[in-house]
């Protein structure tokens, strides 16, 4: 309903566009700057303002899958491996796990003696390798893209529930390479159950010489573990890169060619759209999001262990694209708020009101996935397209009311394609061999 109403208010002219997008820009811009002093907390509540930093990393993890499922139609259940590798690339990078003194088995050398130092927050005292945040950032996005495309190269051969599987298989068997990876050959490559940390903080690098910022303040030269406020300033520019980057992708010809292989493989070939590569692509833009989100994520919790990489992230994150409406940058966005804010702090606050109202005992937080499940299945039921749907949604929803209102019920599902509902009115559609279904 928002989004037709929204749709109603814009202005037709290009110029009235323009404005209204750019006052849009403005006001949501003050909106986000306003949230760490005037909307969040920074203890325990409704909105913790560390809630709000784990919702803003959901919904860039968001934004990379809806590439993968919401533009391309590819259904991946794996995500968490994109996850996995940029939360260790931090780990190798930002730690002292680079300079390991316990010899390799049958040698009195150190495994590694790794001791560099490049515009870091950490020490020089500190053995390791301490690489500076944002260029580790980079490194996790290529890292994660390069491995996006050596799952998706064979993987994406298949379609539909197989691809779901194999996808899933993936997702599954990283996870225990890294678990059993602390001891290959005498090698300790990445310390098992027992995980990487401390992880480096965040520095500012010169960005703290600037004069006191409106809203934002002053910049700190590092961001330590308690500083959710520049931590969230940090994940939201993060974040609207990524925003920006999706809505280029999704207007340009790479995005034109997804939408082609979501709607129909075949046409798309036909018409000479290069599937492996065209997959290959949202696979590597997708995951190159996952790296980014993974290397933040490791600086926010401190350590990286290979317990956090489970199934279940893949399936909350797949959950907000499906919730937020597939395909629509926005919504990816709101989906991923709304499930992390129910996820870490919603179901608790909820449960704690409700349980000083009723005199009961009961723990929310214990039937989260089936809370979750409920909610997916009645918006499949009354909101199939997600709140916010795509446009490509809204413009098959209009043409189908439009078909039913003009007394073809029987022809519901057909609106998508105006030509489609010509041919069955005037019954020649089967018969020179189009098939609908």
């Amino acid at each position: 309903m928002l989004a037709d109403f929204f749709s109603k208010m814009q202005p037709e002219s290009a110029v009235g566009q323009r404005i209204l997008r750019i006052t849009g820009i403005i006001a949501l811009i003050i909106v986000i700057m306003a949230i760490p002093d005037h909307v969040a907390t920074n203890s325990a509540g409704f909105l913790p303002l560390g809630t709000v930093v784990l919702c803003a990393v959901y919904a860039l993890f968001a934004l990379g899958l809806n590439i993968v499922v919401g533009f391309a139609g590819l259904l991946d259940h794996g995500y968490v491996a994109f996850f996995l590798f940029g939360a260790y690339v931090a780990a190798f990078l930002m730690s002292d796990f680079g300079y390991q003194v316990s010899a390799r088995k049958g040698s009195s050398e150190h495994q590694f003696s790794f001791d560099v130092h490049f515009f870091t927050a950490a020490a020089d005292t500190i053995k390791g390798i301490h690489v500076s945040f944002w260029l580790v950032i980079i490194v996790a996005a290529i890292v994660a893209a390069f491995a996006g495309l050596l799952i998706g190269a064979p993987t994406l051969r298949l379609k539909s529930d197989y691809l779901a599987l194999v996808t899933l298989g993936f997702g599954e068997i990283l996870p225990e390479v890294f678990r059993n990876s602390d001891n290959v050959a005498g090698f300790n490559l990445t310390n098992g159950t027992k995980g990487i940390g401390p992880v480096d903080q965040i520095s500012t690098g010169y960005f703290h010489n600037l004069p006191k910022l409106p809203l934002i303040g002053k910049i700190p030269p590092t961001i330590v573990s308690a500083d959710n406020k520049t931590k969230f300033y940090v994940i939201v520019i993060l974040c609207a890169l990524f925003v920006y980057v999706s809505l280029k992708l999704r207007d340009g010809k790479l995005g034109r060619a997804w939408m082609a292989i979501r709607e129909d493989e075949l046409a798309a070939s036909l018409m000479g759209v290069p599937l492996m590569r065209t997959k290959l692509w949202s696979y590597a833009v997708g995951a190159a999001a996952g790296g980014i989100g993974g290397a933040f994520y490791a600086t926010i919790v401190g350590t990286v262990n290979v317990d956090s990489f489970t199934f279940a992230f893949s399936i909350i994150v797949l959950c907000a694209v499906i919730l937020g409406g597939m395909g629509n940058v926005w919504g990816a966005i709101a989906g991923g708020v709304v499930i992390t804010w129910f996820s870490y702090t919603g179901l608790t606050y909820i449960g704690g009101k409700v349980n000083s109202g009723l005199g009961t005992s009961i723990n929310l937080k214990d039937y989260e996935f089936g809370l979750f499940g409920l909610v997916l299945v009645v918006m499949m039921l009354f909101r199939p397209q997600g709140l916010i749907p795509a446009t490509r949604a809204r413009q098959v929803k209009k043409a189908d009311m439009k078909t039913a209102n003009d007394g073809d019920e029987d022809l519901i599902g057909f609106g998508s394609d105006p030509r489609v509902v010509e041919e069955d009115r005037l019954g020649y559609g089967m018969q020179g061999g189009i098939n609908h279904e």
